[in-house]
């Protein structure tokens, strides 16, 4: 079914490029839309769980507190979808900010949905702390992986340091006193996971486990698509303004997604969750992302 989607899509796409009809271009613009989002449900890496993971970059203070404001707005996006939503790590500031926050997010189509929300996202705004008024440019890195299987990534034991230490707690509440928080070490690629937000060590490695083979796993499909993998890896990873995908600008009550220069003008609506109109954009635009 795949294969016969791609192919109406190739169709599609020729007749857009050879007609002069101007009806007939909007009716290939339609079904091409319509095509990439039916393309999108039906590759299986898109059915699956989505691991969902916001640092704070440039910025201090205001960098925390927006990365936990973007969190909330893919909690209340999750809320919508009916999917539900685990959280698996977090290094909360003493500003009620979040430096990381890591969680599962299990539903239909989760990765499909999320996985062109992950870059460097950049806020516009004057934070409460400044008396003066001035604008403040910040920024917030987001990575979305698709849940791996036991299938798809091995894990050897004699390849894996686990350490267990006692959880901080949920910004100062419920503080576990047994060592249940988990980390591991994959020794080969020096990738750290950790978890500590469930009181059992057993679940919190286990779910450290599933986020472990899913970053092994990104790391091994980036390997295969070096040229794309390695630009979108540093993409993720750099947290630095320049290399924004999106900016919200608060005082014009402004969302651009520079990968496709479209804005739209409702933000308190989007930052209450309402992704829907973003992520469909996203979807049709197709960005040139290939697929794993």
């Amino acid at each position: 079914m795949l294969k016969e989607l791609e192919q109406k899509l190739v169709e599609a796409e020729q007749l857009l490029a050879e007609t002069d009809d101007q009806d007939i271009k909007a009716l290939a613009l339609e079904e091409i839309a319509k095509l990439k989002r039916e393309i999108d449900a039906a590759n299986p890496i898109n059915q699956r769980n989505a691991i969902l993971e916001i640092r704070a970059g440039t910025g201090g203070d205001e960098a925390e507190l927006f990365a936990r404001e973007l969190f909330r707005a893919y909690q209340r996006y999750a809320e919508r979808q009916g999917w539900q939503i685990e959280l698996l790590d977090h290094n909360f500031s003493e500003l009620g900010g979040v430096k990381s926050i890591v969680a599962q997010i299990k539903g239909p189509q989760a990765y499909a949905k999320l996985r062109f929300e992950g870059g460097v996202h950049r806020v516009q705004r004057v934070p409460k702390t400044e008396k003066s008024g001035r604008i403040h440019t910040s920024a917030v890195s987001v990575a979305v992986l698709p849940e791996a299987r036991e299938v798809d990534v091995q894990l050897r034991p004699d390849q894996i340091r686990v350490d267990v230490y006692r959880s901080g707690g949920h910004g100062g509440q419920g503080v576990n006193t047994t060592d249940s928080a988990v980390r591991l070490t994959h020794i080969p690629t020096g990738i750290v996971v950790t978890c500590q937000d469930g009181r059992s060590q057993l679940k919190n490695k286990e779910k450290a486990m599933g986020v472990l083979r899913s970053r092994i796993w990104e790391l091994e499909q980036e390997k295969q698509e070096q040229s794309v993998g390695a630009a979108r890896r540093d993409m993720i990873k750099s947290g630095d303004r320049s290399d924004k995908i999106r900016t919200y600008n608060f005082p014009q009550s402004r969302i651009t997604d520079h990968r496709i220069n479209k804005s739209w003008h409702n933000i308190d609506a989007v930052m209450d969750g309402e992704l829907d109109p973003m992520i469909t954009a996203l979807q049709e635009a197709n960005l040139g992302i290939d697929e794993k």
